[in-house]
């Protein structure tokens, strides 16, 4: 079989290819019309009406992975026609519930502000629209992920609470009552705990809310919790750790996973300021342990000892809910 790349078609054929093909079209003959555009394609004869053909028969043929797909390699050619594609993609994205997808392409488009101006008016409608349908969508879906979340509670399954709770912040949903009441609950995985807080605080509970992990309890508000990684606390002991490790990238990348981990399975808890001295020795001795470095651990006094075993249970706390 000869290679397609290598062979030109006749001017006559090329021409009567595109004419039969655009006609299939044009008569709602999808199947045959895709047919005859990707022999076209095939030889390198794809002009823009020719892929703008394709996408339509991709659509009506019901293949949007295949639709989209191209779009997006179309796309990414930011030729001439590069509005005009792009007004497809987001048709597609319609069409195929894409809403938030949709909607942050327009928002980069309309801050940048090279959109033509015959199609900013069909662009705000389609904005709106996917708004629209988004927040309908996505109140059906966190009465089911409410729903989902309280059997995964209580038949104790962290794994899929953790994947309710990821779905109900991405929808921005509102917690309930059942919800907050978690954090006081001991039975209650501390991974899944943060994870509440953390959707708690994205979505403005301002409400004092009581958070029991492990020995500790505490009352604050979700909104005045401070990120991990803006922590007084956990600064001054990465930032020590850097010191001490920056000559071994190796053993800097483990003893960082392993403060993290620790901070964010006990957040909103963190170490007392007379503690972070211990703590940054003890994460930098169990790196070393780890890596098998020359480092003794039952050389080391109690209080040592006992920061190792809490970042321990930590991290392995962190690994069975986390996929890293």
């Amino acid at each position: 079989m000869k290679d397609s790349a290598k062979v030109i078609l006749f001017p006559n054929t090329k021409k009567q290819l595109e004419e039969e093909g655009l006609h299939a079209l044009k008569e709602k003959r999808y199947k045959e019309a895709l047919d005859k555009l990707n022999s076209l394609i095939a030889y390198h004869e794809g002009s823009h009406e020719i892929y703008i053909g394709k996408l339509m028969c991709l659509m009506e043929l019901g293949k949007y992975k295949d639709a989209e797909q191209l779009s997006e390699e179309l796309l990414a050619r930011k030729d001439a026609h590069y509005y005009h594609y792009f007004h497809i993609y987001l048709t597609i994205l319609f069409q195929t519930s894409q809403y938030q997808h949709l909607m942050d392409l327009l928002e980069i488009e309309f801050e940048h502000n090279m959109i033509p101006d015959m199609l900013q008016e069909p662009f705000q409608q389609l904005y709106e629209m996917s708004g629209n349908m988004k927040i309908g969508i996505d109140e059906d879906n966190a009465v089911s992920f409410m729903k989902e979340l309280k059997e995964a509670v209580r038949d104790d399954d962290y794994l899929k609470q953790w994947n309710i709770i990821d779905n109900l912040r991405r929808i921005q949903a509102n917690p309930e009552e059942e919800n907050i009441r978690l954090l006081e609950n001991p039975q209650v995985h501390p991974v899944i705990k943060t994870a509440l807080l953390e959707w708690f605080k994205e979505t403005g509970v301002e409400r004092s809310v009581y958070i029991h992990k492990f020995e500790a309890m505490m009352v604050t508000q979700p909104t005045e919790l401070i990120q991990i990684s803006e922590e007084k606390s956990y600064i001054d002991i990465t930032e020590e750790l850097e010191k001490r490790a920056e000559a071994n990238p190796s053993l800097l990348n483990l003893i960082e996973q392993l403060v993290y981990r620790y901070f964010y399975v006990t957040y909103p808890f963190t170490p007392k300021e007379s503690d972070m001295f211990s703590f940054a020795e003890a994460v930098y001795i169990l790196g070393n342990d780890y890596l098998q470095l020359d480092l003794q651990l039952d050389e080391l006094n109690e209080t040592a000892q006992s920061w190792i075993e809490s970042i321990k249970i930590c991290n392995s706390l962190y690994l069975s809910i986390i996929e890293e």
